[in-house]
């Protein structure tokens, strides 16, 4: 009888010892509002200043924005909040054409998806992360509560929204075609943007709004080009247990045949209007 008691005892010691209750899962969800400026260029020349407030006021629904961000250890979702159009009341239909879309982010694995919708047609773009070989700084200063540092570093600008479309990308394309048959072609300048972005290692994930990843800490604020995006409210492990799970809806593809394909479309629909008006 001793001897079982013993044993008992022995197995519930060596349980107690080896058990360890799951940790709580880490989640946090971060909101970011997202400012642009804009150069009218030569056109501007010609408008007025109240011409220019008017075109500023269709164009805020692009210019301020409004995203959250779900993410836990190695995993994130980035997608951008609704907003009705400040003129006609309604969601910015042509603008999402070229919007990014839900974008997950995985650091461990490396992986990209990103769900984009182009004209009615879903698209769910698979690749890796961008590359980013980030400067630590020495600079430092408070976001809300949390102490953040500064790094920098510079990346391709047609990286940073690929989902986007551009004539003068098209017409970059084309001219890259047309050097490629000629045996003394000059490799064109990659154009480069300079990011810098601000982290805080309160919050040890390295994840961050859109394409900027890979610090040690959550970015809270960066700037990259005309565009800042800065956090305005963080929520650590709420009640409610967030989703952060990639979008699976859209025909597969990688950044660069999305980006051929928006590029063959824009030109199709270019070439048609240009038929109409010749009839």
């Amino acid at each position: 009888m001793r001897t079982l008691l013993f044993k008992i005892c022995l197995l519930s010691a060596v349980f107690l010892v080896s058990y360890k209750p799951a940790p709580q899962e880490f989640q946090g969800q971060a909101f970011y509002a997202s400012k642009s400026t804009t150069d009218f260029g030569n056109w501007g020349k010609r408008m007025s200043e109240a011409q220019k407030k008017q075109m500023m006021a269709r164009l805020k629904n692009r210019l301020e924005k409004t995203y959250v961000l779900n993410f836990n250890k190695e995993e994130s979702l980035f997608n951008e909040e609704d907003k009705l159009d400040a003129m006609s009341g309604a969601t910015d239909s042509w603008g999402k054409n070229f919007a990014r879309g839900e974008q997950y982010k995985n650091v461990k694995a490396n992986a990209l998806v990103q769900q984009q919708e182009f004209y009615g047609k879903q698209f769910l773009v698979k690749d890796e992360l961008q590359t980013i070989e980030w400067k630590m700084g020495k600079e430092s200063k408070k976001i809300g509560q949390y102490s953040c540092f500064k790094a920098t570093a510079l990346v391709p600008t047609n990286e940073l929204a690929w989902y986007d479309f551009s004539w003068g990308r098209l017409r970059e394309a084309n001219q890259q075609k047309k050097d490629s048959t000629v045996t003394t072609a000059i490799t064109p300048e990659v154009q480069m943007t300079q990011i810098e972005a601000w982290y805080t290692p309160q919050i040890p994930v390295s994840h961050g709004p859109g394409e900027y990843w890979g610090l040690p800490g959550l970015i809270l604020e960066v700037s990259a080009g005309n565009t800042t995006m800065l956090c305005t409210k963080i929520v650590m492990n709420p009640k409610a247990k967030l989703n952060i799970e990639a979008p699976k809806k859209g025909k597969e593809i990688t950044k660069a045949d999305y980006q051929t394909t928006i590029a063959g479309k824009m030109k199709e629909m270019r070439d048609n209007r240009g038929r109409r008006r010749s009839r």
